[in-house]
């Protein structure tokens, strides 16, 4: 009965240490700490993995996935953009709770900037040999990851998937699916 007291106590005051060090920490990207650690908190209580918002996607909106995010702004939502081939964009929204998608729409892009950008997306893509889905999964033994994104500011000049996690913010590269840290952020 006291070992189980013990136990108790130690695991209260390390959670309540770690909380007081994350609402202390102050994100890099301009996020406040607690505007980080919602999202954090949020993804790591949610049962649908980044990883499987994209696989629901998929299967709602066939089609070569660009990025997905896990939105903090009170929608909580995975949010997963499908390329077509033809370079037309869809948003596809994703319960984080149950995995199945909740709404979907075309992007209408009025941009030719965006529609220039959509398709060296899908050029790059097309001889990636990882895809969205291979990255988060890559990523995910660094952390609880929150967005998946192709990054083309890569110091190489090479393509890459930006992967941010709960503990950091990571490169995986589109051909081997090679995990590396991300010191540009």
């Amino acid at each position: 009965m006291k070992r189980n007291i013990v136990i108790a106590a130690l695991t209260a005051t390390a959670l309540i240490g770690g909380g007081t060090a994350t609402a202390l920490a102050v994100a890099s990207d301009g996020e406040s700490a607690s505007q980080r650690a919602d999202v954090r908190s949020a993804a790591e209580a949610d049962r649908a993995t980044a990883a499987d918002a994209v696989s629901a996607a998929l299967r709602h909106t066939p089609g070569t996935v660009a990025s997905v995010d896990l939105e903090d702004d009170g929608a909580g939502v995975w949010d997963v953009d499908v390329l077509k081939g033809d370079g037309t964009e869809y948003t596809v929204k994703v319960s984080p709770d149950t995995g199945k998608v909740v709404g979907a729409h075309k992007d209408h892009d009025d941009d030719t900037d965006d529609d220039a950008d959509d398709r060296a997306e899908l050029t790059a893509l097309k001889n990636a040999k990882t895809d969205a889905r291979e990255a988060a999964l890559a990523a995910a033994a660094k952390g609880t990851v929150t967005e998946v994104s192709l990054d083309d500011d890569d110091d190489s000049g090479a393509v890459v998937w930006s992967v941010d996690t709960t503990k950091g913010d990571w490169k995986v590269d589109l051909r081997t699916g090679e995990v590396t840290a991300d010191l540009d952020d």
